[in-house]
């Protein structure tokens, strides 16, 4: 068997021999938190390998399970190199980066007849601002016809080299991401169908310059949710996928900004009428892409004045988003805890504070002991000025947990959340008012109720919820919340542009540029190679 392997020379009925792998994440250029190898593991363990990918992901939410489980049914022989995935954070480290990548390459080297890879799609390691491409660049230099099918988030920032180094791509359609499986389903599919020679898939991919804001690209509103509606009509048509990308404006890096990409049988210049009808509708609605803040106590007093959420059958949420987690944020800045508290809201839990210091202090003291932290603020964000400011607390220790629980919800259902050693510490707000904060020794953004059950708050029996979140929280908590009010905090999540200094993202791009034109003249950055 050797690396090359035509799709013309794949219909025989030998058992195919597949690469499936995994290597995701969604890179902040602006956050300070480090993204070493072992922050792609999770449970406890190190990041998986071997047989252990297969043991951990198949029949998981995810896309990787996708591609395991389609493998088994096809009868094909799995090899799974590395299955790293990794919560948003700053650039991958070189050594990280490097170790996936090579496993990667070495089991492609080895001999296939095709690879499957769960990417993200908005990976920057410190030696490539294109982590995926240029692993794919890698991969085509090895096996030049090799059938490859990539499986991206709807936050992929999309590059000539991913497309141009794959076979087949699919991203998500829903934001929070609940078709992690069906986007990897689908990818996996088209690629055997190409394998057996039933379709001949093209695709057409193109951009628009617009820095599309995190908070505006749920795909159940407004500007995002036509768009993906648009994308699905002419898959009912006959395209064989069409994918609309947000983008992550977190990044910066040359390629951000929103993309599209179309797959159609053999039929290149469908592909390209598809693709430019869904830009330039995205290119029409871009205003709709920003999202305007408002200050923090104002939206904490309305939070205060609303009807109790529980006698309307469920909490109201208080979103931290400047501090999101799964945006690459430190998840340890208090300022909308310190306003809750200032404010005196009262029966609220919130997940949570990022402090493994705080955990330890806790753990020391025992359940039931009452201490005195500085709660937080531990980590310095320079790319927008800011120094930690921890928060001097004195709480109760409710709770101490190893911090694993699994996920139940449709996105990652059957995965193993890892929030590190991990514990709750009751507060004390104005006028009496009770607050609960888990505190963890991981990133994790909250998205399964787990995060609070495994701690023993049930969270519909409070009257508020404060989640350092966007749009993710939507997979766990829509149907038990009553209503969202996005709360304008601190972190490097932030959706003011103003608080970040872009010196690297293609210019003029909206709405950095607010004038500029929907195909301005410049030409593709190069890609590094690492």
């Amino acid at each position: 068997m050797t690396p090359c392997v035509r799709l013309s020379d794949m219909a025989s009925q030998r058992r195919r021999r597949v690469v499936v792998a995994m290597m995701e994440h969604e890179t902040n250029t602006f956050s300070p938190v480090p993204t070493p190898l072992e922050r792609f593991g999770r449970g406890g363990f190190g990041v998986p390998t071997g047989p252990e990918v297969v043991e951990r992901f198949a029949g998981t939410g995810t896309g990787i399970g996708a591609f395991l489980d389609l493998a088994a049914e096809q009868g094909m022989e799995i090899v799974s190199p590395v299955a790293g995935n990794a919560a948003p954070s700053g650039k991958v480290d070189a050594a990280a980066y490097a170790t996936m990548t090579d496993a990667i390459a070495a089991a492609v080297e080895a001999g296939c007849d095709a690879c499957f890879l769960d990417l993200h799609g908005a990976m920057v390691a410190e030696t490539t601002d294109d982590g995926e491409g240029t692993l794919l660049a890698r991969l085509r230099r090895i096996a030049p016809d090799l059938p490859i099918t990539v499986s991206l988030d709807l936050h992929a920032n999309l590059t000539d080299a991913m497309i141009d180094n794959c076979t087949v791509a699919v991203g998500y359609k829903t934001y929070p991401h609940l078709d992690m499986y069906d986007a990897g389903r689908h990818a996996g599919e088209l690629l055997v169908r190409a394998l057996d020679g039933e379709i001949d898939p093209v695709m057409a991919w193109g951009s628009r310059p617009i820095l599309a804001q995190t908070l505006r690209m749920g795909h159940d509103d407004e500007p995002m949710g036509p768009l993906i509606e648009l994308a699905r009509r002419h898959e009912a048509e006959g395209l064989l996928a069409a994918s609309v990308f947000g983008g992550f404006p977190l990044a910066d890096i040359w390629h951000a900004g929103l993309s599209v990409l179309t797959i159609a049988d053999g039929d290149r210049a469908r592909a390209e009428a598809a693709r430019d009808e869904i830009l330039d509708a995205a290119w029409a609605e871009r205003e709709e892409f920003l999202f305007e803040s408002r200050p923090l106590p104002e939206t904490i007093a309305e939070a205060k004045g609303l009807t109790d959420g529980r006698d309307q059958g469920g909490p109201i949420v208080l979103l931290d988003h400047a501090d999101n987690t799964a945006s690459g944020g430190t998840q340890d800045t208090t300022a909308v805890l310190a306003e809750v508290l200032a404010q005196g809201l009262d029966r609220v839990a919130m997940f949570g504070i990022c402090d493994p210091g705080v955990v330890g202090e806790m753990e020391a003291a025992g359940v039931g002991a009452t201490i005195a932290v500085d709660l937080g603020g531990k980590v310095d964000m320079p790319a927008i000025g800011r120094s930690g400011e921890p928060l001097r607390v004195t709480g109760r220790v409710a709770a101490l947990t190893d911090g694993r629980f699994t996920v139940t919800v449709p996105m990652g259902r059957g995965t193993q959340a890892d929030m590190g050693p991990s514990g709750v510490l009751e507060l004390t707000g104005a006028g009496g008012s009770t607050v609960e904060v888990v505190v963890c020794s991981r990133n994790v953004e909250p998205w399964d109720p787990g995060c609070f059950r495994s701690l023993g708050i049930e969270p519909t029996e409070r009257r508020y919820l404060i989640l350092k979140s966007r749009i993710h929280y939507r997979a766990g908590f829509s149907d038990i919340s009553v209503r969202d009010i996005p709360c304008n905090g601190v972190g490097v999540t932030s959706s003011d542009n103003s608080l970040f200094t872009f010196e690297h993202v293609r210019r003029p791009i909206f709405p950095l540029d607010p004038h500029c034109q929907p195909t301005p003249e410049y030409g593709p950055a190069p890609l590094e190679e690492a």
